[in-house]
């Protein structure tokens, strides 16, 4: 399956703890869309997350956040892994 990074932007208030909560949400619906919350990055300065996600379509990894917890990404994109 394809591999999908997204970026949420400007989160106020973001926290370590919000973000592990967001992904153990992420990780209860993602089967339901045939989707894999694979790893996250987080800056919290910044209000900043990515995620990784292996999928069948951006779509899928969009539905997991939309309905684990409503914050949607800004931008979608496909990935490759390298070394």
């Amino acid at each position: 399956m394809p591999l999908y990074m997204d970026r949420h932007k400007h989160i106020e208030g973001l926290t370590a703890e919000a973000v592990a909560e967001a992904h153990r949400k992420d990780l209860e619906a993602q089967d339901k869309h045939g989707a894999k919350a694979l790893k996250y990055w987080f800056n919290e300065e910044k209000g900043e997350v990515f995620c990784l996600f292996d999928a069948p379509n951006a779509e899928a990894a969009e539905a997991v956040h939309r309905e684990a917890h409503g914050l949607m990404a800004d931008e979608i994109v496909e990935v490759e892994e390298g070394i």
